[in-house]
């Protein structure tokens, strides 16, 4: 997958580079921890500015992160409640669990969005909540916009240093996000088992 990302950010810069991050927000499984390095490399080699990659790394993940938005926006707190109500039982939901997950959301929302867009395997999903919560659009681009920027900045200067071997920062986050993705479903599981013995101690 690596060498088409290659050619791709090489033939196309920052148009390249913009596209595979849009790309990246909408379907996760492409290493975003790919392309931002290259560009930082290219910076190096003098081919892009520095700002220009962040700019176009920026752009295209801000662009993608409204796709999960607006479909969370589809399943806004009524629809997902009556959901719940329903078939919630089969995955040990309740309505409450719902409106608690509401609540958290509407006092955190904003620095949920900032701090989601660090942390890999989160960045792309942290939009879902985003819209089904209905956070109003001009704070979430904003917070998005700060925060993608970040990654993006850190991702290319580290790839800038690193010159050609910048894939050696690429397989040292993908390690750091196969960790938090392993953590995020240890605590589900553990969620879950709690869920079920709670059930099993009201019956």
């Amino acid at each position: 997958m690596t060498g088409w990302i290659t050619d791709l950010v090489t033939d196309l810069g920052y148009v390249g580079l913009a596209l595979l991050t849009f790309i990246e927000n909408v379907f996760p499984p492409i290493p975003s921890e790919i392309i931002m390095p290259l560009g930082g490399f290219l910076v190096a080699e003098g081919e892009l500015s520095l700002l220009g990659v962040v700019l176009a790394g920026t752009l295209g993940s801000v662009a993608g992160s409204l796709v999960f938005y607006f479909l969370g926006w589809q399943f806004r707190r009524d629809r997902l409640r009556e959901w719940v109500g329903r078939h919630g039982r089969w995955l040990l939901l309740t309505v409450d669990d719902v409106e608690k997950a509401y609540g958290w959301f509407d006092r955190h929302g904003r620095a949920a969005v900032f701090l989601g867009r660090l942390i890999p395997g989160v960045r792309s999903l942290i939009s879902l909540p985003a819209g089904s919560s209905a956070m109003r659009l001009g704070p979430f681009l904003l917070y998005t916009a700060l925060g993608t920027a970040i990654w993006s900045a850190a991702l290319a200067y580290g790839g800038m240093l690193l010159g050609d071997q910048y894939e050696r920062l690429s397989r040292l986050l993908q390690q750091a996000t196969y960790v938090v993705i392993a953590l995020l479903l240890l605590v589900i599981a553990r969620w879950i088992v709690q869920r079920v013995r709670r059930r099993q101690e009201i019956d």
